[in-house]
């Protein structure tokens, strides 16, 4: 709080006592001449501002980030630089359980053939017969095992530094709540 402030705040506690106390405010007058007379205002110096240097930007010098050839070169550079060998078939024909997220899949059984063994998955209310081999999910997933309560998966996924790397996963079988 400021000095003037205070002041003020006292001078009026000040009078409202006095102003009870006396029948004439001439005493209570006189006392506030006195002490505006005696207060002296002291207003801080202000500091000097930073001087303000502005920046000359040459954009035709410059790149442009947005360019999306710099973009290809950037991913074929990163590509050329992999340490990791793995990488999924993109030249091959997609099959039909690729187009659906793993996450909405469901396993409802098996089906078993002489020397054959198929897994049935559900997507959409439509129910597929799948082997060891194909292809399941949207992470180039391709089936390893199948047994009476699963089937098995190794997915291959582009980690953060863009590298191809294997994960395992699993669908097991969902009971039906009839």
């Amino acid at each position: 709080m400021s000095r003037l402030l205070r002041v003020g705040l006292i001078a009026a506690t000040v009078a409202t006592a006095l102003a009870g106390c006396s029948d004439s405010g001439v005493e209570l007058q006189q006392w506030m001449q006195e002490t505006k007379q005696q207060t002296k205002v002291s207003i801080p110096k202000l500091s000097e501002p930073k001087k303000f240097i502005p920046f000359l930007y040459d954009s035709k010098a410059s790149i442009d980030p947005y360019n999306p050839k710099k973009l290809l070169v950037a991913l074929a550079r990163a590509q050329g630089n992999s340490s990791s060998m793995l990488k999924p078939d993109m030249e091959r024909r997609r099959e039909p359980l690729e187009s659906y997220p793993l996450d909405t899949l469901k396993m409802v059984g098996t089906l078993e053939k002489p020397g054959l063994v198929f897994a049935l998955l559900q997507a959409d209310k439509v129910v597929f017969q799948a082997k060891v081999g194909n292809y399941v999910g949207q992470n180039f997933g391709m089936i390893t095992k199948i047994t009476d309560t699963a089937v098995e998966l190794k997915e291959i996924v582009q980690d953060a530094s863009g590298d191809w790397v294997e994960r395992q996963a699993k669908l097991e079988l969902q009971e039906s709540k009839k």
